[in-house]
């Protein structure tokens, strides 16, 4: 057995053990969560807000200090609480929602932590996501791992659409476009006329980058199986096309942020008794406001664009190899690689007769963005399964009404979820290991650690490093957000007002971006996220070598913007 298997074996068991003893010594310390809506009263005091659109009646109002789910009830109480959630007024006469939660103190990282090590010495994603989702599940006592935790997980709503639109519509519209040549025809014709070498190829991608700015795994998944062909059919290694694909993908969402991310955020970042978050308005005006100081974002955008003009100072010397491979073996992987795009989406199997033409590629693409982007515009979401679906189904109209017979169509389709299967695992294995790592309390027990005392100028960078955890932890920034911003902001505003901050306005802002970016960072960087295993999977490159190539240039570009927020917190805020 390999040197790194064997530890892998031992660092396993010991986390087993461990688990079990955490489920039968470690009591859980539970935390009050509360959330703020905007409510509204009408004549008849009737008490409302508006969730996902819908018109929510408040109902059953007890008083703040009589709640089971105060803190000071649930750390008096020897037994788990038996609501989960419940309507309080609190001294001021607010209404606001409590929600308990829990963790397992610094035991509560064990399952995120042992995933991460796991993939870090076997490079095996799969079997290191499935022994995270083990040591979590024990941890939790939910020993019957197929009915308490896997189709739990399976059930819920964006588990399933992400399972439909990764496995089928993805990976049916990527087989059907092998099955016709539509994906090499595109490749054959922007390399005659718009990509002439591996540095216009890597300037294509991050131009498609930007241009498709909703972020997350739409753009991930957009921009990776559009640019995949041309960048093969140059020569550019496949770790550059993931990084650049990957570090374009949120970062440049969170600064063109015409698209869900202030809709989303805006919810989470009331604090009661400040003007300039009084509002849905003045919160989506204030993430507008905050953009100058996305520094992270910036500079992984600015760190893509340098290697797309072949600029590899501050990329890391994993890619460099890898560029250096490239251009001296035409080997597009290392070695040791294990894509995670199967063999039957990496060459074409073009029916005898059948002639391939860029507009089978383009008209579906065309489509799909359109569709993407117009019922974000109209409904407010963007609905990339409707998008997808389009595609996938033009695609297929195109090809029969050429002549290919229904028969290779389907044999097409059946190859791209071939070709997906083994991704879509690990994508389902993620989302799981990223729920359990929330519901153990993990991002919960970091920014307990937090205090008011800290120093007001290094509260930012503080905020940066616990949400960076946080998402690396857990795959998700957007799930971090949902942690971090209800008690993140709060926080940054009683340090402001009880050291006697200059510019609250401007501190707040510096606060708000340290977590935006900071969550960023750690779910582009985690090899649990869904954006990272999609950027492996549509440039068809090994997971672990994407995370581990990316790692440097975003730690860089991570590092400068702590730096800069510290500074302009202590001489400006």
């Amino acid at each position: 057995m390999p040197k790194n298997n064997s530890i892998a074996l031992v660092a396993f068991i010991f986390a087993i053990l461990s688990a079990i003893y955490i489920k039968q010594f470690i009591a859980p310390q539970w935390v009050e969560q509360s959330y703020v809506y905007d409510v509204t009263t009408n004549n008849n005091a009737v008490s409302s807000y508006i969730y996902k659109g819908q018109k929510v009646i408040i109902e059953q109002v007890v008083d703040y200090q009589s709640s089971p789910l105060n803190q000071s009830n649930l750390s008096n109480s020897a037994n788990s609480p038996t609501l989960e959630q419940q309507w309080v007024r609190d001294e001021k006469q607010q209404l606001k929602l409590l929600k308990p939660a829990f963790h397992f103190g610094v035991w509560s990282l064990l399952p995120a932590f042992i995933t991460i090590a796991l993939c870090l010495l076997t490079r095996e994603p799969l079997t290191a996501l499935l022994g995270g989702v083990v040591v979590g599940a024990i941890m939790l006592g939910r020993y019957d791992l197929t009915d308490k935790v896997i189709i739990p997980n399976l059930a819920k709503e964006g588990t399933a659409a992400l399972l439909l639109l990764y496995l089928w519509l993805l990976g049916g519209l990527l087989g059907i476009w092998s099955k016709t040549g539509a994906a090499q025809a595109f490749a054959n014709f922007m390399t005659k006329h718009f990509v002439k070498g591996k540095k216009s190829a890597k300037l294509v991608s991050w131009f498609l980058g930007i241009l498709f700015f909703q972020g997350g795994t739409m753009s991930t998944v957009l921009v990776g199986t559009t640019v995949r062909p041309l960048a093969d059919q140059a020569k550019v290694s496949h770790e550059e096309m993931s990084y650049i694909v990957d570090s374009t993908a949120s970062p440049i969402a969170s600064i063109l942020a015409f698209n869900a991310w202030p809709a989303y955020v805006q919810a989470l970042i009331f604090i009661p008794g400040v003007s300039f978050l009084a509002t849905e308005a003045d919160r989506i005006s204030f993430f507008f406001q905050s953009i100058p100081f996305s520094f992270y974002s910036m500079f992984a955008v600015a760190g893509t664009l340098l290697l797309s003009l072949n600029i590899t100072t501050f990329s890391g010397k994993r890619i460099r190899a890898a560029k250096l491979r490239a251009e001296t073996t035409h080997q597009l992987d290392a070695p040791s690689a294990k894509p995670l795009s199967a063999k039957e989406l990496q060459s074409t199997d073009i029916p005898e007769g059948y002639k391939p033409h860029v507009l089978e590629f383009i008209l579906p693409l065309v489509t799909l963005t359109t569709i993407a982007i117009g019922s974000f515009v109209m409904l407010g979401s963007p609905k990339i399964n409707w998008a997808f679906g389009a595609a996938l189904v033009l695609s297929a109209v195109i090809a029969l009404i050429k002549g290919m017979s229904l028969n290779h169509v389907v044999d097409g389709f059946g190859n791209g979820l071939k070709g997906v299967v083994f991704a879509s695992v690990i994508l389902m294995l993620a989302v799981i290991i990223g729920s359990i790592s929330k519901e153990t309390g993990g991002g919960l027990f970091l920014v307990s650690l937090l205090g008011e005392k800290l120093p007001f100028w290094i509260l930012p960078v503080i905020l940066q490093l616990m949400t960076m955890i946080i998402a690396f932890s857990t795959g998700t920034s957007w799930g971090t957000y949902a942690i971090a911003f209800p008690l993140a902001m709060p926080l940054a505003w009683a340090i402001c007002q009880s050291q006697g901050v200059a510019d609250p306005e401007l501190f707040m802002m510096l606060c708000f971006a340290s977590v935006l970016n900071g969550s960023v960072f750690g779910d582009q960087c985690s090899p649990i996220s869904d954006t990272t295993i999609l950027s492996a999977m549509t440039t068809g490159c090994d997971l672990m070598d994407h995370v581990k190539s990316q790692l440097v240039p975003a730690t860089l570009a991570a590092s400068l913007a702590g730096v800069l927020w510290t500074l302009t917190a202590y001489f400006f805020a």
